[in-house]
């Protein structure tokens, strides 16, 4: 069952199937982020190896012209126990991406990541622009702020509510505070994004929430937001159906690819941190 439920929601064990999902899901227009699997890393060594992946996959990604990015854990290249490490391992990562004109998300974790996650964005992002971003969880009291302080130094987010378990002290605990949230900031990234405006921060919208997604497009179209200024991300085999109607309409969609060995680990914290996160897959598995 474990092996069923990760081949709907998983690109296979290694980097050729990775790449080879990639080349399926482009032909179908839609845009590709690469996720290799892997997480609370204890060693150097351990580190070094997530961080090669990386670089193999940023090579792929060029010389066969694939319409994708990567997006890498903090966690997966040694943040846990050398901060200095990580950057150093991401820097590198950031600047192979740089010169071959792709992109680094820096993913989001849980709350004790926040703040080192986003400082060390902000520095990378001054070395080298537009070749890193990452993620901001609407569920979150400080995500409000943390959108103005990345928007006006012109770095990338991935806006999406939040998948781990946070206390009431620091996150909503309301859904539908943390989606008025979300809508709130969907808005205003896009708005701000917008090539109309003369700005160029473009930003990814990540959510499932069909009646979030409605709410979007009806957004952009009364406020006159290019298409261009923005694209909806979603997670690799959910909601097919919504990413291929969107891509159809010309929106840019983006779907995020997870693969390699640790995707059972990978599965059984992401299911433990929210028991919702258990039905939100199940609900998917049998959706086209």
């Amino acid at each position: 069952m474990g092996k069923k439920m990760s081949g709907r929601f998983v690109a296979g064990m290694s980097v050729e199937e990775a790449l080879a999902a990639c080349q399926r899901v482009n032909k179908e227009g839609i845009a590709v982020s690469l996720d290799s699997l892997g997480e609370s890393v204890t060693t150097e060594a351990e580190a070094r190896n997530s961080a090669d992946i990386y670089h193999e996959l940023l090579d792929a990604i060029h010389t066969r012209g694939l319409n994708a990015n990567v997006s890498v854990k903090l966690s997966q290249v040694g943040m846990d126990f050398d901060p200095a490490l990580a950057e150093r391992i991401v820097g590198e990562m950031v600047e192979h991406a740089f010169h071959v004109q792709s992109f680094v998300r820096i993913d989001m974790e849980g709350s004790p990541y926040t703040e080192a996650t986003i400082a060390m964005t902000e520095h990378l992002a001054a070395k080298f622009p537009g070749a890193v971003g990452t993620v901001l969880q609407a569920y979150l009291f400080r995500t409000e702020a943390d959108t103005e302080r990345l928007l006006n130094q012109d770095i990338r987010i991935r806006l999406c509510k939040g998948a781990y378990k946070e206390g009431p002290e620091i996150a909503f605990p309301a859904k539908s505070d943390v989606d008025a949230n979300y809508v709130k900031l969907m808005k205003r990234v896009v708005t701000f994004s917008n090539p109309a405006n003369g700005k160029g921060v473009f930003c990814g919208i990540a959510t499932h929430d069909e009646a979030i997604v409605e709410q979007m497009r009806t957004f952009v179209r009364e406020h006159n937001i290019d298409k261009s200024a923005f694209e909806f991300q979603m997670l690799y085999g959910v909601r097919r159906d919504l990413q291929r109607r969107l891509a159809a309409e010309g929106f840019g969609v983006r779907v995020y690819v997870p693969f390699g060995p640790e995707w059972y680990p990978y599965f059984m914290r992401r299911l433990a941190e929210r028991p919702a996160n258990v039905i939100f897959l199940a609900k998917n598995f049998f959706k086209n």
